[in-house]
């Protein structure tokens, strides 16, 4: 039996496990996500689409207002701005995101969208044939697109040595 995720709102079978502790998310979601980083991103660091990964879950699970959702998801979207809007590589974008993160007190939430994205990791296609890098870039730009209302806001909050990566 599938159960839809609170956050993304793909579905995932029902099953008991662990979860984020302020994204919200089914066990189903957050081991089908832990699985899909695992088996295709090792060594030191994640890489340009594995930056996308991430910035994409966060943002389909927003959780619930707090301090840390709040920056979560500010930061996330950041990143996904610098990506699409500003062709800027994750390696630079994570420079500008730290810097970002020590202004939280700017940060305010923003009402998650009704949807958040056509493409979420539910449609991972199956099988080691799949291209992750396709996958998560086509997954990062849906979740960029559905909060697309506050993009203004998000590209705001974008530190001033962004404008210049």
């Amino acid at each position: 039996m599938n159960r839809p995720c609170p956050g993304c709102g793909g579905l995932f079978p029902e099953m008991t496990g662990p979860t984020h502790r302020y994204m919200e998310s089914t066990a189903g979601c957050w081991a089908a996500y832990g699985a899909f980083l695992a088996e295709s991103y090792t060594g030191e660091t994640l890489g340009a689409t594995g930056q996308l990964a991430v910035d994409a879950y966060a943002v389909q699970h927003p959780g619930r207002p707090s301090p840390q959702s709040i920056q979560s998801v500010a930061v996330h979207l950041m990143s996904l701005c610098l990506a699409f809007e500003k062709e800027v590589v994750p390696s630079r974008a994570i420079q500008a995101i730290r810097a970002a993160a020590g202004q939280k007190s700017r940060y305010f939430w923003l009402a998650p969208p009704a949807s958040r994205g056509e493409v979420t990791i539910a449609d991972l296609p199956p099988g080691p044939a799949r291209d992750p890098a396709d996958f998560v870039k086509r997954w990062a730009s849906s979740a960029w697109s559905a909060w697309g209302a506050h993009h203004a806001v998000i590209r705001s909050w974008l530190p001033p040595a962004a404008s210049g990566i």
